[in-house]
């Protein structure tokens, strides 16, 4: 694993900003995923545990994680993935083409029995057809999740003022929020729409100096806009810092977006956090293409 303390400073006159590469832990498990995953790969070692099942979408970030860890930490995996009509597709999807050459078995099932993820008698009819394996939540949040999340921040960090990330379950946030210090204001940007965070977060998070900006969701989970893409590119061209456009890219709008409002008292000293999901812009661009719409000029 690469070193996870590397931060970047953005040019700015007012403001200490800087970006910590979160992304560079691992090519696959990367930032966030690295963090939520490191404690549930222990726990599934110690209880003798030789498959991982999980749960996501056609271009889930934390499906190509939990198979790259299989890979990697000599586990099987299986990915139950939301919509039938994937089944013969994966060859043209490249997370999921990618999860299934790092070993993963696929468990394609309607999106309405999708819904169903998390009862009971779902889960049996899983162990049933798979045997015994370690349950991953989707997106990965659980406590053990957490207690990765809040590995993210470290002494040095402590001199910022506002730390900001992107939200997506709200695991990333709440391990942030608990290892922050009280001077500190923790914001988080979500990727979807809606405010249904706030509780979901409020069951992790051991902390109240949080604040959650819902702005910056470009029409919710994986919808983005020509003016999202374009900061993008031309981010990545200034600083030669690639984002994805479903989660940091977005966050890093917001908060260049707040700059530019004078949202943040001058002098403050802010620190974003790159939380990975690179993987997904291959599969956007795919999107993009399609509707012959401007695609992010990234090669990861």
């Amino acid at each position: 694993m690469k070193s996870y303390n590397q931060k970047i400073q953005l040019e700015h006159p007012n403001y200490s900003l800087f970006i910590k590469r979160e992304d560079e832990i691992h090519p696959f498990i990367s930032g966030n995923k690295y963090r939520k995953l490191k404690y549930n790969i222990l726990r599934a070692k110690a209880e003798n545990k030789e498959t991982l099942l999980t749960f996501g979408g056609a271009f889930s970030n934390h499906i190509l994680a939990v198979a790259a860890v299989g890979k990697e930490f000599g586990f099987k995996t299986i990915g139950v993935i939301r919509g039938e009509e994937l089944c013969d597709k994966i060859a043209d999807n490249p997370t999921l083409h990618k999860a299934q050459d790092f070993g993963m078995i696929f468990e394609f099932v309607s999106r309405e029995n999708y819904n169903d993820k998390i009862k009971p008698e779902f889960i049996t009819r899983l162990e049933e057809k798979f045997g015994n394996f370690y349950l991953l939540p989707e997106g990965g949040t659980n406590e053990l999740a957490i207690q990765g999340c809040e590995e993210i921040l470290i002494n040095a960090d402590t001199e910022f003022d506002f730390v900001c990330c992107s939200v997506g379950t709200g695991g990333t946030i709440s391990g942030i929020i608990n290892c922050s210090k009280p001077s500190q204001q923790v914001l988080g940007f979500p990727a979807l729409k809606g405010d249904f965070l706030t509780e979901d977060i409020r069951k992790f998070a051991k902390n109240s100096n949080w604040k959650l900006i819902t702005d910056y969701h470009f029409g919710g989970y994986a919808k983005v806009t020509e003016e999202l893409i374009v900061f993008i590119n031309e981010f990545n061209q200034k600083y030669k810092i690639p984002l994805d456009p479903i989660y940091t890219g977005k966050m890093v709008f917001g908060v260049m977006d707040l700059i530019e409002k004078n949202w943040f008292p001058d002098n403050s000293k802010i620190l974003l956090l790159h939380t990975g999901g690179l993987q997904g812009i291959a599969g956007m661009n795919n999107l993009l293409k399609q509707k012959n719409q401007i695609e992010i000029n990234i090669n990861v």
